[in-house]
């Protein structure tokens, strides 16, 4: 067994190293494989991450996954917010499921949501560490034996702000009987005539529209569900889109104020809260999200099938059962049921008329 080369290691240190080596041994320890363990253990010891170390290495792998820019960084900002600030100068191999406990408790029940999304991109985050071998186990599969049980899932659905459907008769009178609209109310309308999500219609191309048929193609990298989705649009609906082509500032967007740069979701919630448009929640202005479930009550009251109107929504189908039996997206079937929708608004606004 070697002890190290003179002059670097003398006598005085090989003397020490050859009593360590016979101590082992005479506890049936072999000292070479042990110093060769030693060394594996340093070498790993100085290559394991800290968990903010991983949790940016495993992001790096994830990241070209989202096609929303926004959950992209949400991933990695919820960890930084609220995982490293506690655990993130730590080895990953040293943490504990007692570690994400703690962490973990501070917004368990006041902020459940985050922190289920926390607990799952931590877990990934360890996943990807037990499959490097850079810990032995994953001690976030434990952690809900450390956390108190949180509200349903009932309790905790928040819904947004909506328009009362009866109501909108009047509010439109107040919204839209402008001689002339603004390229934020025009937009704003647009979204309620198509029951469409803000973030679709403030990115809306202009070769996505379709005059002569009447339909808006929203491409699936744009949808909430990742499944293109048809609109069929009302005259209403198509009226707005002529004015837009005859006064827009050019560019691939069609609401915009400035060429090629689309609307912030601000200037919907602007209009909204400058004409301090009512909500069913007392003391809340509606959002422009709410007017999808303005039309989602419009339509189940007045006769129209559940399956119309979900499709209308672009809802995504909860199970694999159901999907396998959808074939299609009842596009003419939904061209009444918009138009009507359209025509229930009652628009006074002159550039926007019923044709």
């Amino acid at each position: 067994m070697g002890l190290g080369a003179y002059p670097v290691m003398g006598l005085a240190g090989a003397r020490k190293m050859a009593i360590e080596a016979q101590q082992l041994i005479a506890q049936r320890i072999d000292p070479i494989e042990d110093r060769a363990v030693a060394q594996v253990a340093a070498r790993r010891e100085s290559e394991t991450p800290t968990f903010s170390e991983a949790a940016e290495r495993v992001f790096e792998s994830v990241a070209p996954g989202f096609r929303n820019k926004k959950h992209r960084a949400q991933w990695i900002g919820t960890l930084r917010t609220y995982a490293n600030p506690f655990i993130g100068n730590r080895r990953v191999d040293l943490l504990t499921t007692a570690d994400f406990g703690q962490l973990l408790e501070r917004i368990w029940l006041d902020k459940p949501e985050t922190a289920n999304r926390v607990k799952q991109r931590c877990d990934r985050v360890m996943t990807w560490c037990v499959a490097n071998q850079f810990a032995s186990t994953n001690p976030v599969s434990s952690v809900a034996a450390l956390l108190p049980k949180q509200k349903s899932k009932q309790d905790l659905v928040v819904h947004h702000p909506a328009l009362p459907w009866r109501d909108i008769p009047k509010m439109s009178a107040r919204l839209f009987s402008e001689e002339r609209l603004s390229t934020g109310k025009q937009a704003l309308l647009f979204l309620i005539l198509t029951a469409a999500r803000s973030g679709e219609v403030r990115g809306a191309r202009w070769h996505e529209i379709s005059l002569d048929e009447k339909v808006w193609v929203v491409p699936a990298e744009r949808m909430k569900a990742g499944r293109v989705h048809r609109v069929p649009l009302s005259n209403q609906a198509i009226t707005i889109l002529k004015t837009r082509a005859k006064t827009h500032l050019g560019g691939e967007f069609i609401f915009s104020t400035r060429k090629n740069v689309q609307l912030s979701d601000m200037t919907l919630t602007k209009v909204l809260r400058y004409h301090s448009v009512p909500s069913d929640v007392e003391g809340r202005t509606a959002t422009a999200h709410g007017f999808r479930s303005s039309f989602r009550d419009w339509a189940s009251e007045n006769g129209y099938a559940r399956d119309l109107a979900e499709r209308a929504l672009a809802h995504a189908i909860k199970t694999a059962t159901e999907a396998a039996y959808h074939r299609t997206d009842l596009l003419e079937q939904r061209r009444s049921m918009m138009q009507a929708w359209a025509d229930f608004w009652r628009l006074r606004c002159p550039s926007v008329r019923r044709i």
